[in-house]
């Protein structure tokens, strides 16, 4: 098992297939997971009762706070992978190389970050704690997968590149100082 994901992982895609790759991710991420948020956050709002997150105009400022910066650092993210990993955030189409370039010299999972931020911005531009609760728990759950599974996977395939990297670089809360 481990040889074949090996395998699969050092295979790399031309770019043409990893745009494709792309275009075909990104509606999910940029409105299929929102539009869930915001709809399971909906219920979850009307069946406990709760009261919205903020009020206008707090819950503009806020949402757009949170969503445009997010949305920037999630796409230089994946710009990263796909220009200086020649990957993508697709599993099937892996880096082949470590990026240890900015956004990821900042925390190791820039994108993740990015992700979260953006969907909590979403969340209070919709004034909706159960959306907001929802983002919550969706970003425990991926935390969880990146540390019990997406890093085993990056040691496998980096080794003591990735362990020293590792080493040095926040999880997720950017380090903007001390950097190596």
């Amino acid at each position: 098992m481990k040889d074949k994901f090996l395998k699969q992982a050092s295979h790399e895609y031309s770019s043409n297939q990893r745009t494709v790759a792309l275009l075909f991710m990104a509606p999910i991420f940029l409105f299929l997971l929102p539009w869930f948020f915001i709809w399971l956050g909906g219920r979850f709002d009307h069946w406990m009762n709760l009261p919205t997150v903020l009020d206008l105009p707090f819950n503009l400022i806020l949402g757009l706070l949170l969503l445009l910066p997010s949305w920037l650092l999630g796409f230089w993210s994946v710009y990263s992978q796909f220009d200086i990993g020649r990957g993508t955030p697709v599993p099937l189409m892996a880096t082949q190389k470590l990026i240890v370039q900015p956004p990821y010299t900042y925390c190791r999972n820039p994108m993740a970050l990015g992700a979260f931020g953006m969907y909590l911005g979403v969340a209070i531009l919709f004034h909706s704690i159960g959306a907001v609760l929802a983002v919550l728990l969706f970003a425990g759950l991926l935390l969880f997968y990146i540390k019990r599974v997406e890093e085993k996977e990056m040691e496998m395939r980096f080794g003591e590149e990735y362990l020293d990297y590792k080493q040095h670089t926040s999880f997720l809360i950017p380090r903007f100082w001390n950097r190596p």
